[in-house]
């Protein structure tokens, strides 16, 4: 782990007059685990949307391997991108969403090549071939040629998984990505992710899984109201939490 890959800075962001993110600060190193945690409505899925520009700034700004994300600086003031140079550096952010958005007509395969063909312009032989390992690497080599439908949940999220990673993203984004699962199926994404955090991938986790961010984060951040109160190791934030709110939310969680 070494250098820093993700870094965000006096990030705002409302709502409808509502303050979501309230000066957010961010830091992630290459191949580093952050787990963020919080209450519901405490910010963390629109941070992670504002980290790719899913989500314009308010104010602040977001680097990803020194490149900034959704702006330009011009004559001295940041200038939102067009839209086409936008998505070009979303090709580099993995994003996975707790509802999976896999095609519902195309097969697993073709839901993982669709991004490296369709605009990334890679052969289809590599990009079916690459796509083949994806699938092996998440325990799906053998439903390669099945719908979404006839995939349980938590198949549908490793599908999911394997698509983001087709594109070789420098950082993978997770929101909540076990949340609409069945409890008999969370374990099977965890332990791909577990997989991908061993391999090194720089991951930025929004999850409720207490044990696994105590068991796989390099650091987890505590978010209430719209703010990180807390981050650092686990063990230290997890077991001896120093502001008021995180105590609580940690206490209702653990109990």
């Amino acid at each position: 782990m070494s250098g820093t890959i993700v870094k965000a800075i006096n990030i705002h962001k409302k709502f409808a007059g509502r303050e979501v993110l309230r000066g957010v600060d961010l830091e992630v190193r290459n191949g580093e685990v952050l787990c963020i945690l919080g209450p519901s409505g405490s910010g963390k899925s629109t941070l992670l949307r504002c980290l790719n520009h899913l989500e314009a700034l308010d104010d602040g700004v977001v680097w990803i391997d020194g490149q900034i994300i959704g702006y330009e600086l011009r004559d001295g003031t940041l200038k939102e991108l067009p839209a086409r140079k936008v998505r070009r550096q979303q090709r580099e952010i993995g994003m996975v969403f707790q509802h999976f958005n896999l095609f519902p007509h195309m097969t697993a395969l073709e839901n993982i090549i669709e991004g490296p063909v369709t605009v990334r312009r890679e052969p289809r032989a590599s990009a079916i071939a690459r796509a083949e390992k994806l699938l092996a690497s998440v325990g799906l080599a053998e439903r390669r040629d099945a719908y979404p439908a006839q995939l349980s949940g938590g198949q549908k999220q490793r599908v999911a998984i394997a698509r983001a990673l087709a594109m070789s993203p420098k950082v993978m984004l997770f929101d909540e990505p076990t949340s609409a699962l069945d409890p008999e199926l969370v374990g099977e994404v965890l332990d791909v992710m577990r997989a991908l955090a061993a391999s090194g991938t720089t991951m930025i986790v929004v999850t409720h899984e207490i044990g696994f961010a105590r068991e796989v984060a390099d650091r987890v951040a505590i978010m209430v109201d719209g703010e990180i109160r807390e981050m650092g190791p686990p063990a230290d934030v997890l077991a001896n939490p120093t502001d008021a709110r995180v105590r609580s939310f940690l206490a209702r969680v653990l109990a």
